[in-house]
């Protein structure tokens, strides 16, 4: 044989050879499997307000509208037909009007086909739905100009709990909220109070309080059933007695089969659904908080995705079997919550629960001085270069850059100790720096960023004063957004993503009395917050003028740093580490889970 020839051959065969082993690598080709920390809080869209849950979530639901690619202003249709906009008369001149007509032919899941009746319901059911410190303000805020039910019924027929209202005044209440509401056909259109700008940014998928349900279903499983005198009775419920709590019915790519809660979630491909079926049979989202178990995983291949902190970002990137994609941007940030009213009944946190050296009280937190000392006890520069590893910025308030009123020279807290003294002699009239005071601080476990945090506020404030003790604890995500909710958490580290690139979606729930935050941390925020930012919060959104609203959010954001409001630490960058052999992802800053369906390998 032909010497030339010889060598061509051969060179074939290791060609063919080195294929199979590419192709070896690449095991369970119809399965998806990520690996994540914490667990997921509920699986209902009108209870979500979690990065975990809504990972699921994302799956299984759709919105009438989504984003498109990585845009953050521009959308493509989903479950409707078109996106509206004033150039094609679905949005009216006034911008008080929307329009969606529905794509025809499109199931759920079980078969029921999708109708504007189950449209309609989604929104009413999060209106009426509206949980503590939950997502229903997204929904109310533009259709009813109120950021809560109760806000609304005691507008309109003065009872402040809506389990209060008496069969006519739920008659009064429905008809407020169905009118904003109408049918048209296939089409359904929304009738705005005034022109909100974020709206269409609300109405696409991400945003979970407008996740299309199916009526039908969502009754039988025991949620509300439409009727307007039983509103107070499906308002607020406890998570346990939600309905939904564990169950999914949706349009989307995606079907739950399986959600053992701390452990896995299992979804398994919607072969009916409207568009292409998704490229995975099966996906699993497992918990595993120990991050040399997670990389373990991904380096044999049993894993396709991983959680990798900023710390740990450094061990992959020689590693030709894996992809990392970091810096890209994210509309997010993480704080230290500084609760200003602890609930204290059988509360182990807080010691003692008084000043005396072995506890802290319930308003420990509403001393001014209290916050300043914390916000002056913390190595902003050192976390964000030696934890973070350099991937983001210290945060300088709730807005998050690029938004408007974010101001890159604007006041921020350092380290400084002295600073910090001062200010913890200054509180409670002196008594805390004579008594001193005991309380743990907390994060959720396997979240080793929140728990260097933690550990840094402990170093740093223990060596202010012999009397100071702080103690750090881990807890298990759903426990820790438990304890959150029932405001028994006296310091806790938790981030927050913007679902909409608008500073409404950051000051709304940290700077209002009635926000997400707001409503966790007591009266006496709640309190501070009517009296110094509700009022700021509502004329950011009602300003149409961009360069007055973007003065009136540089205002909120000096409030927040001045006030200490709470520990305002960082907004991180995006990381995404993945097998190389994963195609088909994308990153979107308002989106901070994965979009498991154009993914392959």
């Amino acid at each position: 044989m032909n010497k030339k020839i010889l060598t061509t051959f051969l060179v074939l065969i290791m060609i063919i050879a080195g294929l199979g082993v590419i192709n070896a690598e690449v095991k369970n080709p119809e399965t998806f499997t990520y690996l994540t920390t914490g667990n997921q809080d509920t699986l209902d869209p009108h209870f979500s307000y979690d990065t975990a849950s809504n990972e699921i979530i994302y799956q299984v639901y759709e919105n009438l509208i989504a984003y498109d690619g990585e845009s953050v202003d521009e959308f493509k249709p989903l479950l409707a037909k078109r996106v509206p906009t004033k150039e094609n008369g679905l949005i009216s001149e006034d911008g008080t009007e929307y329009t969606f007509e529905l794509r025809e032919g499109i199931e759920f899941s079980n078969g029921n086909d999708l109708t504007p009746e189950d449209v309609k319901y989604s929104f009413m059911r999060a209106m009426v739905f509206d949980r503590t410190g939950g997502p229903s303000w997204t929904v109310l805020k533009p259709l009813v100009d109120v950021k809560s039910l109760s806000e609304l019924t005691n507008e309109l027929v003065g009872i402040k709990k809506p389990g209060d209202l008496t069969t006519e005044q739920s008659k009064k209440v429905y008809e407020k909220l169905d009118k904003n509401i109408s049918i048209n056909g296939h089409k359904i259109t929304f009738h705005l109070v005034k022109p909100y700008p974020p709206f269409l940014n609300i109405i696409a998928k991400g945003m979970t309080s407008t996740s299309i349900l199916d009526k039908e279903w969502s009754v039988k499983q025991g949620a509300w059933d439409g009727k307007a005198e039983t509103i107070g009775e499906y308002h607020d419920p406890l998570k346990e007695d939600d309905p939904l709590y564990d169950v999914m019915m949706g349009t989307g790519p995606f079907i739950l089969e399986e959600w053992e809660n701390g452990e896995h979630v299992i979804l398994k491909r919607n072969d009916n659904y409207w568009r292409e079926p998704a490229n995975f049979e099966t996906a699993i989202i497992r918990t595993v908080d120990e991050f040399s178990t997670r990389r373990l995983l991904l380096k044999r291949g049993d894993a396709d995705m991983i959680y990798v902190s900023p710390s740990h970002i450094s061990q992959f990137k020689k590693n030709e079997d894996v992809t990392v994609n970091a810096d890209f941007p994210v509309l997010q940030n993480t704080v230290g919550i500084m609760n200003w009213e602890i609930n204290t009944k059988g509360n182990e946190y807080i010691g003692s629960g008084k000043l005396d050296g072995e506890g802290i009280p319930a308003d420990f937190f509403s001393d001014k001085n209290i916050r300043k000392a914390f916000s002056y006890a913390f190595n902003y520069e050192s976390f964000i270069d030696k934890v973070a590893r350099g991937h983001g910025s210290q945060s300088r308030g709730p807005i998050p850059s690029p938004l408007l009123g974010f101001d890159k020279d604007s006041k921020v807290y350092s380290l400084n100790l002295e600073k910090a003294e001062e200010h913890f002699k200054k509180a409670f009239d002196g008594k805390v720096w004579e008594k001193g005071f005991e309380l743990t601080v907390l994060y959720n476990s396997g979240n080793g960023i929140r728990k260097t945090a933690a550990d840094m506020v402990k170093t740093y404030v223990e060596k202010i004063n012999s009397k100071f003790k702080v103690n750090t604890r881990g807890i298990q995500w759903s426990t820790y957004i438990n304890e959150l909710q029932q405001g028994r958490l006296p310091m806790n580290f938790i981030g927050w993503a913007g679902q909409f690139a608008d500073p409404h979606t950051f000051v709304v729930p940290y700077m209002t009395s009635d926000g997400t935050f707001g409503r966790l941390m007591g009266e006496n925020y709640q309190d501070w917050a009517k009296e110094n930012t509700d009022s700021l919060v509502k004329e950011g959104i009602n300003t149409v003028n961009r360069d007055k609203r973007e003065e009136i959010y540089k205002e909120i954001q000096k409030k927040a740093i001045e006030n200490a409001t709470v520990l305002w630490i960082y907004q991180p960058t995006g990381i995404n580490v993945r097998r190389s052999s994963i195609k088909g992802w994308y990153s979107n800053p308002t989106r901070s889970v994965i979009d498991i369906y154009p993914l392959d390998k």
